[in-house]
């Protein structure tokens, strides 16, 4: 039954991924409607008993053309590419892949023509790799790549078919945490991390042709642990960095590798001998894999994130802190601690001013760059925050004609089953932070401190907010009283299980869980935008976006 004044739906649950009573089918904005499309999820039946020991995490993967025909595609060592990060690979999703007729069940555009029984009998096949493939197939669309147990499936996004197209098995250990590269020149675009430590890069497009469920030509990094056995827990192509790549692990340290390279070579690093600070260390030989270690923390760096020129490199661990480092220097610029616990998540604007974090406080920080501190807490999950994202598709309603962006809108999940969108104006927070000195106006340091180590501030809480921090500074985590507060814009619970991620296409906003469920709710249509917008805009810029104490929201639940 459909109760039409609250949008509010109650069917029965016939399968693990049906829709739970209470769950709303859209999301109201002051734009419009966000409106559930379809789902996605993984075949029953197909999973291991590890089920729900790791947490399903999401990927965005669109496929170009198909290379030539002279490109090789066969030899793991022939792959060279110039790379970029997996956040931008939803520019591509503009254009929908309906009008493609490809001979692979269940692809981009594909005639149907195999059944369902078919499908999954693919899924299931135990025949070697090597024994069918569709050397033809072109591939090109766009996919979701998502791990469960100790699988990782893929999913056609353009095709309502709730089951995916692809299931990939891994016998000795889980997968939990992939990235994918749509600036690949040739061959491997995707990797994988495992909980074992172990890393591999494929081609997506080889593994989307061969029908087994096993990966085909490989590159295999980290081989039983031969570099590190502790988990991995977040992966990065380099903006840029022509194949290398960043793998975060659960000790603390993160290692670049270039994947056109064989890891034959020595891959031992000295010895840390300060656990607490932060150090590189290079590869003795030129020929070894990976080719350098970053030490960062004690404990687990939870999330990396580059912005997106590759710049600066984002991280946030098990302490508290988030980092951010100049990359091709190795310096350490800026950062600070939570206000309580872990921090789990951390994402870029993508003009790279802001940058979000969520964790074990239940907030959402807002970091500007500029002034290199927190400008702003977001207040609304009533749980862990486990996964942020700028919105870089929403245009604003007001602009000052610079073309510069004068309002963000971002979103956030948490364990709280709930997903929160927010109107982040800079102008009403920013600004009252810039408190001048006595006598005097906001001092701006350059350069880092002397010996060029990271230092910790001192001195009282409220000082955080007088001045820019110099560079090279972790802060402590400021008073309460001090940061400014914002509310969200509306915030829905949009799964019956904790959530784990978001992404943010031109067409919808996509939420996953931990349990392996995806929803696609399509935005706004233009009509419907410019009927809302003429409704609430005006209200809206009554609406103070900054207040001391969490707001209360209609349209929360």
């Amino acid at each position: 039954m459909i109760n039409k004044a609250n949008g509010m739906i109650s069917i029965p649950s016939s399968s693990a991924n049906a829709q739970s009573p209470g769950l709303k089918t859209y999301l109201k904005t002051p734009e419009g409607r966000y409106k559930l499309h379809y789902e996605k999820t993984y075949p029953s039946g197909l999973l291991h008993y590890s089920h729900g020991k790791t947490v399903t995490q999401v990927t965005l993967a669109h496929l170009k053309e198909k290379p030539a025909p002279s490109t090789p595609t066969a030899s793991s060592s022939s792959f060279t590419a110039s790379s970029g990060v997996k956040s931008a690979a939803a520019r591509w999703l503009g254009a929908g892949n309906g009008s493609r007729a490809l001979s692979f069940v269940g692809g981009n555009g594909s005639s149907k023509s195999a059944s369902s029984a078919g499908r999954i009998g693919s899924l299931g096949s135990s025949s070697p790799s090597n024994s069918m493939t569709n050397t033809n197939f072109d591939g090109k669309g766009t996919y979701l790549i998502f791990n469960v147990s100790d699988s990782i499936f893929i999913s056609d996004l353009n095709s309502q078919d709730k089951d995916p197209i692809k299931s990939i098995h891994f016998s000795n250990s889980n997968p939990v945490c992939h990235a994918f590269d749509q600036d690949a020149k040739n061959g491997h675009d995707l990797l994988i991390g495992l909980n074992s430590g172990d890393v591999y890069s494929v081609s997506l497009r080889q593994q989307l042709q061969d029908v087994g469920k096993k990966l085909v030509g490989a590159q295999h990094y980290n081989k039983d642990g031969s570099v590190n056995n502790s988990h991995c827990t977040s992966i990065a192509w380099i903006p840029g960095g022509d194949g290398a790549f960043v793998v975060a692990h659960a000790d603390g340290n993160m290692y670049i590798y270039e994947k056109n390279k064989d890891c034959a070579g020595d891959s031992s690093f000295p010895v840390i001998k300060d656990q607490t600070q932060f150090s590189v260390a290079h590869a003795r030989h030129s020929k070894s894999n990976p080719i350098a270690r970053w030490h960062v923390c004690q404990g687990s760096i939870n999330s990396i994130a580059f912005s997106s020129d590759g710049a600066c490199l984002a991280t946030v661990g098990r302490d508290g802190y988030l980092r951010v480092f100049d990359y091709s220097k190795e310096q350490l610029v800026c950062g600070g601690k939570s206000y309580y616990g872990a921090l789990l998540c951390c994402a870029w604007s993508m003009d790279g001013k802001y940058i979000l974090t969520g964790g074990e406080d239940d907030l959402v920080q807002v970091w500007s760059m500029e002034d290199r501190k927190v400008v702003a807490w977001g207040e609304g999950h009533n749980s862990w925050v486990s996964g942020v994202a700028f919105d870089s598709y929403w245009s604003s309603p007001n602009s000052d004609g610079t073309g510069e962006t004068v309002m963000y809108r971002f979103g956030s999940v948490g364990q709280d089953t709930q997903l929160l969108l927010w109107d982040l104006e800079m102008d009403e927070i920013v600004v009252p932070l810039r408190r001048c000195p006595p006598g005097g106006s906001p001092t701006y340091s350059s350069g880092y401190p002397p010996g060029g180590s990271p230092t910790f501030s001192t001195g009282s809480q409220s000082s955080h907010w007088d001045n820019v921090c110099p560079l090279g500074t972790l802060q402590p985590a400021p008073s309460i009283r001090d940061v400014p507060k914002i509310s969200p814009l509306v915030a829905h619970r949009v799964h019956t299980e904790p959530l784990s991620g978001l992404i943010f296409t031109p067409e919808s906003v996509l939420t996953v869980c931990r349990q392996g469920h995806i929803k696609v709710w399509m935005r706004p249509s233009g009509a419907e935008s410019q009927s809302s917008n003429s409704e609430t805009v005006s209200s809206s810029k009554d609406k103070p976006l900054v207040s001391n104490t969490l707001g209360s929201t209609s349209h929360k639940q």
